[in-house]
């Protein structure tokens, strides 16, 4: 099996090295420092099995492992922690395969034999538990390939039906998540304005109507003009003002 070794400390990394090299049936094919790092050679090399480091300056392991999950062939995900006892409760309780460190070599080979990919609602859970903050950049998937686009140049979110539209000055991205999930992660960057979208307020330009005489948000570096339900129109009036 192909081994991705991703940490951030060069001494973990070695360690891990030494250790596989004395395991068999595994090969290391390369290594990342960073999250994004991880997930570029992972799309590029496609190995079997990640370990990835869970702290990690910028994207951090459970970030980059969501993003990797999505792939339609995503390899196996093992992370290494050197998280408390009370800490690695949360991964007991999600099934999660986890490496504490300094890392043994009998608990590395338990781990790669018993390796399985992570669903979704397993990550989600992970993340709620054991990082604080909003993810800062948003993965999306574009002609076969992961894309990572910047949450500052995202505009707003518009849902329609089980998709959503993420929109940037340049482009628009559809992505599988809910309006729901995305108001409560990156509130307060973002605020809702109907129940169908959310928006940047830093980029919010004004007031006008439509030609069915609703109210309509327009946008400082787009055309595009949305729709402000009445329940929320007094609520965005301040925010203009402000």
């Amino acid at each position: 099996m192909n081994v991705l070794i991703v940490d951030d400390e060069q001494l973990a990394r070695q360690r891990l090295r030494k250790l596989l090299s004395t395991a068999s049936g595994y090969q290391i094919i390369g290594e990342a420092e960073t999250g994004e790092d991880a997930l570029r050679k992972t799309q590029a090399s496609q190995p079997d099995v990640v370990l990835m480091d869970i702290r990690m300056p910028g994207m951090d392991g459970i970030e980059a492992a969501s993003y990797i999950n999505k792939l339609d062939k995503p390899p196996a995900i093992i992370f290494t922690t050197a998280y408390s006892d009370h800490a690695l409760d949360a991964f007991e309780t999600h099934a999660i395969d986890y490496l504490l460190k300094p890392i043994k070599q009998s608990r590395l080979e338990a781990a790669l034999d018993a390796a399985k990919r992570m669903n979704k609602a397993q990550l989600n859970h992970l993340r709620k538990d054991e990082t604080n903050g909003a993810r800062r950049k948003i993965c999306i998937k574009n002609r076969g390939t992961l894309e990572l686009i910047p949450v500052e140049e995202i505009i707003y979110f518009k849902a329609d039906q089980k998709y959503v539209t993420l929109r940037t000055a340049d482009q628009e991205y559809l992505i599988e998540e809910s309006l729901k999930t995305l108001e409560e992660e990156f509130s307060p960057q973002f605020i809702r304005i109907h129940r169908n979208a959310l928006v940047a307020q830093n980029l919010l330009n004004g007031l006008s109507k439509n030609s069915e005489g609703h109210a309509c948000l327009s946008f400082l570096d787009i055309d595009d003009l949305l729709e402000v339900s009445r329940r929320h129109l007094s609520f965005i009036r301040k925010k203009l003002k402000s």
